[in-house]
């Protein structure tokens, strides 16, 4: 554990609590890329499949947990929530993710340490959560409009990455 990891992680942990200030208050997602969130989701999942077989530290569990949770609450939220779901803009959000995976997918079965399915896994996270973020920015150069609680949620989370 260093200072960059923590700094990173409580960056992160912050951007994702701007996102769901911004869902919950305004009930509204509009401006927020629903297939960036599933890609941060899947990112977290296949990331952390040694939650139930490697502790390292309360802290680590606790994060992971905390990532894993957050993420699926996040899409659950902009998937299947009544009201926030209404303000999604599919026509706004159009980029292709799947190729995005399907790419990370391809890197991670070429470029890995050991050829087991939790590292399979876990280079195909870090592969994916490298180009997560395209699809936000795309809806955000397509918008033209974006407002504040958006634009934070994104300079944290670019912040926390280059932690």
């Amino acid at each position: 554990m260093n200072i960059f990891r923590l700094a990173g992680d409580m960056t992160h942990l912050f951007s994702i609590l701007v996102l769901l200030l911004k869902i919950y208050a305004t009930k509204s997602c509009s401006g927020i890329s629903r297939k960036t969130q599933e890609l941060y989701a899947i990112v977290f999942v296949a990331r952390y499949l040694d939650l139930f077989t490697d502790f390292i530290s309360v802290y680590n569990t606790f994060m992971k947990v905390v990532f894993i949770a957050s993420s699926l609450a996040i899409f659950w939220c902009m998937r299947f929530h009544p009201m926030v779901r209404r303000s999604y803009d599919r026509d706004l959000d159009t980029f292709r993710h799947y190729f995005l995976v399907g790419a990370s997918f391809a890197l991670a079965l070429i470029l890995h340490e050991k050829f087991t399915v939790q590292e399979i896994f876990w280079a195909f996270s870090i592969y994916l959560e490298a180009v997560a973020i395209l699809p936000q920015l795309v809806l955000l150069q397509r918008s033209g409009n974006v407002d504040n609680l958006t634009v934070q949620y994104v300079f944290f989370l670019g912040y926390a990455h280059f932690c």
